[in-house]
């Protein structure tokens, strides 16, 4: 489905344009078995009734996740209840629940963080593989603003992608062309209340700010269509770049399954670097465009978004980038399909068993790597005692996924996220 900047179909025509929204994301296998987050809003609800309303005819299942952040009194009650209102139109529902967040800096970060690692580990327990979101074209427009106002590149301002492929599968919008008054209005008509999260109108917040400005100045299409048509020029000069980096990095660098890159000497190109960047970090965003400018044309020795650039050393004239040590996540328990510091799955299910980095404990294995690439290695331990480092003592355990682009909808080029330990 084209982007209609504004769409405001009539109610019941909504499921056309959905299945033809996801008709361009195919194609999909006999029986399709998706996912969709649902947090019980107007917009994820729509969603969640319009996927099952495409993929049951079709023989397949939809889960709707609901996650639960722990951060308002009102988020239990509201999720069960979300949970009750899906049961009665046969969705299945799972309720996921966030238990390390808790307020303080960058909480909209860390939350967001946090859903889609739960999201991504709930896919994959569930052996699914899609996994849909409710964004729209509000939600698109205002993405656009908020790029250029943080003065992104032009990758950036290709804003949301309809189709995006990480490592335990795919994220799908198929809203992106549609109008919120428009989900609200199918939601009426299907009989469906919604839930209002106090926290979207919040001041503090830019996305809100810029949201009630849009909503002040002509209601909720203020600037949707020009913006949501810069974004589709962009969206093609992206899929261009992206080939083009791709083709650069299959040339002249080397992403290790230990999830560090090999470069040559510099320059490189700043859209390669900051590929990469995102690779080595786990993260879902490039790094500051200026930051990422000055280092690709002199490269320096320097930590950047999560990522580390040193010498390369025993591995030539050129440079390593390797994940900074201090940014990496905590150690988590050792259960089927959790994912680590946003890079590693753990496919095994180990009792009594955390996953985290090697760290300081890297001292005592000697490997073929230098110790700074070691110290980033995913660990298994058990009562703090190092018990295994799947790339050192079991090589043949581990099994790459590369992320790469692949037509009409590139992904990002290639990345390591994803290497999974099997039990």
């Amino acid at each position: 489905m084209p982007v209609i900047a504004g769409h405001q179909p009539a109610p019941n025509d909504l499921p056309r344009l959905f299945a033809a929204a996801m008709d361009a994301l195919g194609p999909f296998p006999p029986a399709p078995r998706l996912a969709a987050g649902v947090s019980g809003g107007a917009d994820s609800l729509a969603l969640a009734l319009l996927a099952d309303g495409w993929v049951r005819p079709r023989g397949g299942s939809l889960l709707a996740l609901i996650v639960d952040h722990g951060l308002r009194p009102e988020a239990a009650g509201e999720a069960s209840a979300t949970v009750a209102l899906l049961t009665t139109r046969c969705i299945a529902a799972q309720i996921l629940r966030l238990d390390d967040l808790s307020p303080g800096p960058g909480l909209a970060a860390r939350a967001r963080a946090a859903r889609f690692d739960a999201l991504t580990s709930a896919c994959a327990a569930a052996g699914i593989t899609d996994l849909l979101l409710g964004h729209h074209a509000a939600d698109q427009a205002e993405t656009l603003l908020i790029r250029a106002l943080s003065g992104s590149g032009a990758t950036g301002m290709a804003g949301m992608a309809v189709l995006r492929e990480v490592s335990a599968g795919r994220r799908l919008r198929p809203l992106l062309g549609i109008a919120p008054g428009a989900l609200r209005n199918f939601l009426r008509m299907a009989g469906a209340a919604w839930v209002e999260d106090p926290s979207n109108a919040n001041p503090t917040a830019l996305r809100a700010r810029l949201r009630a400005l849009r909503g002040t100045r002509a209601g909720d299409d203020f600037a949707t269509n020009a913006l949501l048509t810069s974004a589709r020029v962009a969206g093609l000069a992206r899929a261009q770049a992206e080939t083009e980096i791709a083709a650069w990095l299959a040339a002249h660098a080397s992403l290790r399954p230990e999830g560090f890159a090999v470069l040559p000497r510099g320059p490189w190109p700043v859209d390669a670097l900051a590929s990469l960047i995102r690779a080595v970090s786990g993260a879902d965003f490039s790094a500051p465009i200026a930051s990422v400018t000055a280092l690709a044309a002199r490269p320096r020795a320097a930590t950047l978004a999560g990522a580390r650039l040193l010498p390369a050393g025993k591995f030539g004239p050129g440079w390593l980038l390797i994940r900074e040590a201090a940014a990496m996540a905590p150690p988590i328990p050792a259960r089927a399909g959790v994912v680590w510091d946003r890079r590693f799955r753990l496919l095994a299910d180990l009792p009594d068993t955390t996953f985290g980095a090697l760290g300081t404990d890297a001292a005592c294995r000697r490997g073929t790597l230098p110790a700074a690439i070691l110290a980033t290695l995913p660990a298994l331990r058990h009562d703090g005692r190092v018990m295994g480092v799947p790339h050192l003592d079991r090589p043949t355990s581990i099994r790459p996924v590369a992320i790469r682009p692949t037509a009409p909808h590139p992904a990002a080029p290639p990345t390591f996220v994803g290497l999974a330990l099997q039990g």
